[in-house]
């Protein structure tokens, strides 16, 4: 019987648990399976498909748990889609007339690859799933777990994604200091652009990390660094119904009580209208090779300033997005602990050749497993009825309906 071989690839967006996945990895195959290679390709599939990896030393498992420290993804990332041959062909992965799919398992089988993690979200484990599938109908033996990361925490039916709870406590923390720019000119609108490009949940989630952060402060009475500065006046979710002169008027009255108002706005929030209303006028919306539209073109934060900025009378209006910061940041202690129970689950799956992504499953009662690849999907809506964002918008003020 041939021996085992690990590889192992992060793909995708950064998240606050793809270095310490990965150093995650290392150690638990170092302590259940010393003897196995293990080799992990740089930049995601993109490596993979232009043979660049790397070999985890003996003196890297010896320093793997210093990975737990940082955020970034220690072996690289990048979005290819195998599917997409176009796409590959144009970017200098495959040549012409390639079949992606099948250079990368020819890739594979050459290394001599029996086990592969996909470290990433729904983009990066339905590749994975593809490539799986791809593999065992035509007669090679790989074994693909992955475990879920996303900041967006939307993919079904996981519970948790790793990296999301650090998202919104390091988005909560950026924005304590940006609140500060209320002070700096009267009739301030601040507006806080969270990602989450279908879903909300990290929206609301930083929201709440920052009310909570907040609840303790202690203030001087009389002056202008009180509770109504370290407020929110509004949260807007891509799951939410938005009227904008109801907000408006609303916000109006915030903004003439207190001087200032502070909006927290996903950056899916009202997409499909403004990608409609670029398109009506004529205009290209990018995409990516996954076919979703370049968020980072779109500029949500900016189109919520537009509306407001003259409604409320605002004599100063900035948007400022916490996405990169967030998500670069090293993963916290509730997210430790999820990586290494999902980490070791995962291990033990590969080396049972079950296939599939780690999670806990919403279809068994939230119960930690690995999960069949054809059940994952992206773009899992937050729930608006969870009991904590209800408390969230009781403190606020804000009253809400789903779109």
């Amino acid at each position: 019987m041939a021996k085992q071989k690990v590889a192992m690839l992060t793909a995708g967006g950064l998240a606050p648990c793809l270095s310490s996945a990965v150093g995650g990895l290392i150690e638990r195959y170092s302590d259940v399976a010393p003897d196995l290679d293990i080799v992990a390709y740089k930049s995601g599939y993109q490596g993979v498909l232009i043979g660049d990896s790397l070999e985890i030393t003996r003196e890297i498992r010896e320093k793997a748990p210093l990975l737990h420290r940082y955020g970034g993804s220690p072996i690289g990332n990048s979005r290819v889609k195998l599917t997409n041959a176009a796409d590959c062909v144009k970017r200098g992965l495959v040549k012409e007339g390639d079949n992606p799919l099948r250079v990368a398992a020819e890739r594979l089988a050459n290394d001599g690859i029996t086990i592969l993690h996909t470290i990433g979200g729904d983009d990066t484990n339905t590749t994975a799933a593809d490539l799986a599938a791809y593999l065992a109908a035509n007669g090679y033996d790989l074994t693909v777990v992955g475990l879920p990361k996303t900041v967006d925490n939307d993919v079904v039916p996981i519970r948790q994604s790793l990296g999301a709870w650090t998202a919104a406590e390091v988005g909560a923390h950026f924005f304590d200091n940006v609140s500060n720019e209320q002070t700096a000119a009267p009739r301030t609108l601040v507006i806080h652009e969270v990602m989450g490009r279908h879903c909300g949940w990290l929206t609301a989630a930083t929201a709440r990390a920052y009310l909570q952060r907040t609840s303790h402060n202690q203030y001087v009475d009389g002056l202008m660094m009180d509770a109504h500065l370290k407020s929110i006046d509004a949260v807007y979710l891509p799951e939410m119904a938005f009227d904008l002169d109801a907000e408006a008027a609303r916000l109006r009255e915030s903004m003439d009580r207190n001087g200032h108002a502070t909006v927290f706005v996903s950056e899916g929030a009202c997409l499909d209208a403004i990608v409609a209303e670029r398109e009506a006028a004529g205009e290209t919306v990018k995409r990516d090779a996954f076919g979703h539209v370049k968020i980072d073109t779109i500029n949500v934060g900016a189109w919520f300033q537009k509306q407001f900025a003259n409604l409320l009378n605002a004599e100063r209006s900035l948007v400022q997005k916490s996405g990169y910061f967030a998500r670069s940041a090293p993963a916290n202690g509730d997210d430790l602990r999820l990586i290494q129970s999902m980490v070791d689950l995962a291990v033990e799956s590969a080396l049972n050749k079950v296939s599939g992504v780690t999670g806990h499953d919403e279809g068994q009662n939230g119960k930690l497993r690995t999960i069949e690849f054809p059940r994952i999907k992206g773009g899992k809506a937050f729930d608006l009825s969870t009991a904590w964002f209800a408390e969230v918008m009781d403190n606020i003020g804000q009253k809400y309906k789903e779109a």
